[in-house]
């Protein structure tokens, strides 16, 4: 199974069914006249946040979603039969876009959460309908009402409680590997993280959810590289850890590229609070840790924490502060009066998938087979 955030697909409720013209005629009865039912109402077009999905692939192949219409109505003054619904399940996370792609229509944050994005059109009148006492034999009805019809977005956003940004190489998945169970791909050349990766981390008797998205350049934003596209993943984050490669000479200049593209970018990433991380010190001597830690606390308000990621040094207060900055942002949630759990069935979901996978790299690994996890 692939990593599929994003989607667009057709949907289409069902037309209201036509009501009917009949007149009741029986033998030995002696009042008759119109008894024409009315038209069934057409489907709806319903979406559904379900619980262990993590991808979006079933939208890529199949993109078209049309409700049955409503039935005829009958005779003896019968109703006809409402259309189904069609359900679209979505993992926790997504939203849904207009055409436009920036009108948000729903946004799935919990289990279970149901919204008719479409309606189905009512039913037509039957003959009965128009009956009155200067209109004692009616033969008009009604076709029934049409449905509604739209193109929409399917986006998925992860739901973590931190996330990892930095340019290519910089040791976010390295760091996701040290300070987790999680197995993402790395290597020595830049983008080998292609799609984002979740992992469990335990700080004390504590645990939170940190997300790993590919790298970014300069000039994301206007699509280079793999682009920003997946810097959507990290928006529902409560901090940011910014990795930056510290055997680089340029690690300001580094810093302010990725500012620069999550300024760009927008949707409120720029004022995450924010964690910087000088990654790789194990490759060098003191003097220059300490001259690039002094060079990055001049150009930025947030903490700078040396670490590596691949020798374990310093990644234990890393993941102390990470956790200081989540619990303060869920006090801040509750003090607004926003419900600081609203996404919690989303991050419990998260943390059993990632455990999960997990569990298998372990297991993998015991058994002497060589796996990545590509997926979240």
């Amino acid at each position: 199974m692939k990593f599929l955030d994003q989607a667009k697909v057709f949907l289409k409720s069902g037309d209201g069914g036509p009501g009917v013209v009949s007149f009741r005629r029986e033998k030995f009865i002696e009042f008759g006249g119109p008894d024409g039912g009315d038209g069934g109402k057409g489907g709806d077009v319903v979406i559904e946040a379900l619980d262990g999905l993590n991808t979006l692939i079933d939208y890529r192949y199949q993109q078209h979603f049309k409700a049955p219409r409503g039935g005829h109505g009958m005779g003896r003054n019968r109703t006809g039969a409402s259309g189904e619904d069609v359900v679209l399940r979505v993992p926790v996370g997504t939203q849904v876009l207009d055409e436009d792609g920036e009108t948000v229509l729903a946004d799935m944050t919990a289990p279970g959460q149901r919204t008719v994005l479409l309606k189905g059109g009512d039913g037509g009148f039957g003959n009965a309908h128009y009956k009155s006492s200067t209109n004692r034999a009616p033969r008009q009805f009604h076709p029934g009402w049409p449905g509604e019809e739209r193109w929409i977005w399917l986006r998925l956003k992860l739901i973590a409680d931190a996330g990892l940004v930095g340019l290519p190489n910089a040791g976010k998945s390295t760091f996701l590997a040290a300070c987790s169970r999680a197995r993402p791909k790395i290597a020595d050349y830049p983008f080998t993280t292609l799609t984002p990766n979740l992992g469990v981390v335990r700080a004390g008797d504590e645990e939170f959810v940190l997300a790993d998205i590919p790298g970014l350049i300069e000039g994301a934003s206007g699509g280079a590289g793999l682009g920003d596209r997946f810097l959507g993943h990290v928006e529902r984050t409560n901090v940011l850890l910014h990795l930056v490669d510290g055997t680089q000479d340029g690690v300001v200049e580094a810093y302010r590229v990725i500012r620069g593209e999550l300024d760009a970018y927008g949707h409120g990433l720029a004022g995450k609070p924010e964690i910087v991380g000088l990654n790789k010190v194990d490759a060098l001597v003191e003097e220059e840790v300490e001259a690039k830690l002094a060079a990055l606390r001049a150009v930025t308000g947030s903490p700078v924490l040396a670490l590596s990621g691949a020798a374990g040094i310093g990644v234990e207060p890393v993941l102390f502060e990470l956790l200081s900055r989540i619990k303060e942002a869920r006090a801040a949630a509750a003090e607004e009066g926003r419900d600081p759990h609203a996404a919690e069935a989303g991050l419990a979901r998260n943390r059993r998938a990632a455990e999960a996978r997990e569990e298998l790299a372990r297991r993998r690994a015991e058994d002497g087979e060589e796996w990545y996890d590509e997926e979240p």
